[in-house]
């Protein structure tokens, strides 16, 4: 038997990781210049907007999940990009800034946008802005 709603083909659910996947290697070869993965870049790009948050709140801002938040900013502490520290309110949080190395990554960083959304050249920016509000509506459903 085939079910017509089981077909690939015929997936939301599927486009949506192909997409993610599919720009997510786009990205790769931009941040292996940076020596960064692709969600060190997530976390930097929210500490460059903000610098000096807690973890839960990097945790909020990313979406990226706790357990993996914690690995995450362990391999860029290492890498001297970010200093974890104690909050000075509450000694019990932990606060993350960047370090000289992490705000000049931003300068070089700053371009990557750009150069991935070249490789979309039939996608005009209406049609990304209109994209864009749509996920974020199926975001605040799943949320």
């Amino acid at each position: 038997m085939s079910y017509e709603q089981l077909k690939l083909k015929n997936q939301l659910c599927h486009r949506l990781y192909m997409a993610s996947n599919g720009i997510t290697r786009r990205y790769r070869p931009h941040l292996e210049a940076l020596d960064l993965t692709y969600p060190q870049y997530v976390v930097m790009m929210a500490l460059w907007e903000q610098d000096n948050i807690t973890i839960a709140q990097l945790v909020d801002l990313t979406a990226i999940d706790g357990g993996a938040m914690t690995l995450i900013l362990k391999k860029m502490a290492i890498k001297s990009l970010i200093q974890i520290v104690s909050d000075e309110n509450d000694k019990r949080k932990k606060c993350i800034k960047l370090l000289p190395q992490g705000i000049a990554l931003e300068e070089q960083a700053q371009h990557i946008p750009e150069l991935i959304k070249c490789g979309f050249s039939d996608v005009d920016e209406k049609e990304i802005s209109q994209l864009i509000t749509i996920l974020d509506k199926v975001l605040v459903k799943l949320d």
